[in-house]
């Protein structure tokens, strides 16, 4: 005990069911705190007590008191916590406010400062790259970007693609034409935009091919001037397909592509198209180029330890 750092933090100007608010139900909130900071919490009186074998960090202090300030009116969610302690370390919340998306129906902020990277980089860049596993938001802030370029007029279409690559099972025996069958596989893009758009708004501009989505190999050939495209999974494109979308970008046109080089599912002897790029692309500036990392996941906390437990397994193989 004598070992430990103990500092503490003056409650007397704040009214009981402010600190109630912070500490959560059954001290939940302290809990997740504690285990994040790896620190001791506990309210005395009217002091917050910090206790830790450890250096106890300025950034820790001022985490602790902004997630204070903000159990004024209401208490805390174990998602607003995570938030704050994703932002922690690089400046005032409120100056990320300015790489917030606002779109007609949406207000999203960026949870991570590799994000607000992300985003600077589409709105300055022609072509950009994310790269990272699931979790990290990498489609998703691309789509609302691209409809924030379709409602402010910067783009006057948007089109999503992905190759038409089986995950572990045969396009062959689901019904319908190429396109119908990677519907399916274009899930999470469809679900984003009906997030964003409303429904019957989304079933309309795909109806007057405002918004397309289709399989990659819809692309060839064509040229995308005034668009916002996405390719997403482009870990699952060969080289010569990869090289085949980038030099699909017309004038007034916007790309951007995701994907996790760690989980191809293409054939052993096949290349990545998009491990390729990145060794090609690297040094153009006009490309944007992210790698996110298990830190930048912003799923349930459990996914960002399920990420980290197989990158351990998989670099001890």
């Amino acid at each position: 005990m004598g070992n430990e750092i103990i500092k503490s933090i003056d409650l007397s100007n704040m009214a009981p069911a402010q600190i109630a608010n912070f500490c959560g139900a059954l001290n939940q909130n302290i809990k997740q705190l504690e285990n994040k900071l790896n620190l001791s919490l506990s309210v005395k009186g009217d002091t917050l007590a910090i206790n830790s074998r450890q250096n106890i960090s300025g950034q820790s202090i001022t985490t602790i008191e902004r997630l204070l300030e903000m159990s004024k009116h209401n208490a805390l969610s174990a998602s607003e916590i995570d938030e704050v302690l994703h932002h922690s370390g690089w400046g005032d919340l409120e100056k990320f406010e300015r790489y917030a998306i606002k779109l007609n129906k949406k207000y999203i902020k960026p949870k991570t400062k590799l994000q607000c990277d992300y985003l600077q980089n589409i709105a300055k860049k022609v072509i950009n790259f994310s790269i990272g596993p699931a979790g990290t938001g990498k489609t998703y802030l691309a789509v609302a970007m691209a409809v924030q370029a379709l409602e402010n007029e910067e783009v006057s279409r948007l089109i999503l693609t992905r190759p038409a690559v089986e995950a572990g099972e045969k396009l062959g025996f689901l019904p319908g034409d190429l396109s119908q069958k990677v519907d399916p596989y274009l899930r999470p893009v469809y679900d984003a935009l009906y997030e964003m758009l409303g429904f019957d708004k989304v079933e309309k501009l795909i109806l007057r091919h405002v918004i397309e989505v289709a399989p990659l190999a819809y692309m060839r050939g064509r040229t995308l001037n005034n668009a916002f495209v996405i390719l997403d999974e482009a870990q699952n494109t060969t080289p010569a397909q990869m090289k085949m979308f980038l030099t699909r970008i017309g004038f007034g046109s916007r790309a951007v592509v995701t994907g996790d080089i760690t989980q191809t599912d293409l054939p052993e002897n096949r290349d990545s198209g998009l491990q390729h790029s990145l060794k090609i692309l690297a040094k153009i500036d006009a490309i944007g180029i992210i790698h996110f990392s298990s830190k930048d996941v912003v799923r349930h906390p459990l996914v960002q330890n399920i990420v980290e437990a197989y990158n351990r397994f998989e670099n001890n193989q």
